[in-house]
């Protein structure tokens, strides 16, 4: 089983505008609502791609139950902890040219619902893989992340971190199976700009010298780039599309990846799948859906 961990789930209502005028009433052309959270997008688009995924995070209040149903009506294994107080977020998201995001605070989390979710991660075993994407919310302890990893250690658990800068380089020396940085962050956590394909291979191999077994570096229009823990560098280009959505086509490059390893245990492979499923997800409104998964696929060969 794949599992995956959101702290902080929202609803991601996005609305269309023809025109925006500050301090004046604007009214929406159209309107979409999302289950939103990086760890829940995995799950979704995971889901797309016919493996079996449980979400594990906190909800709350109304929204949370709304987030709940949602995914289990998209078919979405969820095993939520719900917390006493206040309402999981609400991210409105304005699409008037430049895209605008105003994001909601979400529930503060107890220390007995952060025990609750470490009871449910014992649970795991060395079948089982974990995500583990996106930031903290101010109410978790900035070391939860290191803490996860450190209590699983001796389970042998896959667990693929995809965060950022400290977050992600406090995990490495569990090493888990797969972190994705972009090149922008791969250069911020070397205090450098990764300019070219040969400044991000020598950095992301420093990672894995740091403890991570595979590197998964993405490059936006530029495909991505791969060290694996074989030693193997792979490079992947990028299927051609126009960009309309940035928000997810990380978390889908992940979930991806992951598809095409469990499903062939081979890492060219899972760069593919990973590429084909990023680029699906930010040729589109949404997440990616199966149809375009298999458009990109087709054109990557």
């Amino acid at each position: 089983m794949i599992y995956t961990v959101t702290f902080n789930p929202a609803l991601d209502y996005i609305v269309f505008l023809d025109d925006m005028k500050l301090g004046d009433i604007n009214r929406a052309t159209r309107e979409s609502i999302f289950y939103g959270g990086k760890g829940i997008n995995v799950s979704t688009i995971l889901n797309t791609l016919g493996l079996e995924t449980t979400a594990l995070g906190f909800v709350a209040g109304f929204t949370g139950k709304a987030i709940e149903e949602g995914l289990a009506s998209l078919g979405i294994h969820t095993d939520f902890i719900h917390l006493p107080e206040g309402n999981s977020r609400i991210n409105v998201k304005v699409k008037h040219g430049d895209e605008t995001e105003i994001n909601g605070q979400g529930p503060v989390i107890t220390d007995e619902a952060i025990e609750a979710l470490f009871a449910k991660l014992d649970t795991l075993t060395e079948d089982d893989i974990l995500v583990l994407a996106g930031s903290i919310p101010n109410t978790l302890p900035e070391d939860i992340y290191e803490k996860i990893l450190a209590r699983l250690e001796e389970k042998r658990i896959r667990i693929a971190v995809d965060a950022t800068k400290d977050l992600l380089l406090n995990v490495l020396k569990y090493h888990p199976f797969l972190i994705k940085p972009n090149n922008h962050e791969l250069g911020e956590m070397f205090h450098t700009v990764c300019k070219t394909k040969d400044d991000i291979e020598h950095y992301a191999k420093e990672l894995q010298k740091m403890g991570a077994r595979n590197v998964l570096i993405s490059m936006a229009g530029d495909g991505a780039i791969l060290i694996t823990e074989e030693g193997e560098t792979i490079q992947m280009g990028t299927p051609k599309g126009k960009v309309i959505n940035s928000v997810g086509a990380g978390d889908s490059m992940v979930a991806g990846f992951l598809a095409g390893y469990l499903k062939n245990g081979s890492y060219e492979e899972a760069l593919k799948t990973g590429t084909a499923a990023g680029s699906a997800t930010a040729f589109s409104e949404g997440l990616a859906s199966l149809e375009m998964f298999h458009k990109m696929m087709e054109q990557l060969g």
